[in-house]
């Protein structure tokens, strides 16, 4: 696993965290079942603050990428099925997209909302 985060990047620390530990669950790199690193160790290795990764781990496990199983650490969750992690990468492009951009969170949000509901059947 390899992470790197630019500190000169307008996207926040534990987002290009997220992102990259999304990316590679979803391109299978990280395997259903890896145990990842706990969050202090991590944190330390990264140079970031342990509620940084801590946040980043938290975003993961409320997507359904990873599960925490007490003090036994942090896994790839298993059960994501191939349409979710499509969708996934698809949402990591389009973040990034959005930050190159310079598109606030909020609005780009928005923008998926809108196309969400114009794709909805009445």
């Amino acid at each position: 696993m390899r992470i790197s985060v630019r500190q000169d990047s307008a996207v926040p620390p534990y987002e290009q965290v997220r992102g990259q530990l999304a990316e590679q669950i979803g391109t299978g790199r990280l395997a259903v079942g890896t145990r990842l690193p706990p969050v202090r160790r991590f944190a330390a290795d990264l140079g970031l603050a342990t509620n940084t990764v801590a946040r980043a781990y938290r975003e993961l496990e409320a997507a359904g990428l990873l599960e925490t199983r007490g003090r036994h650490g942090t896994f790839v969750a298993p059960g994501r099925d191939d349409a979710t992690d499509r969708l996934q990468r698809s949402a990591v492009d389009y973040a990034a997209e959005a930050t190159r951009l310079g598109v606030p969170p909020a609005a780009a949000l928005a923008l998926v909302r809108a196309a969400l509901e114009a794709d909805r059947p009445d």
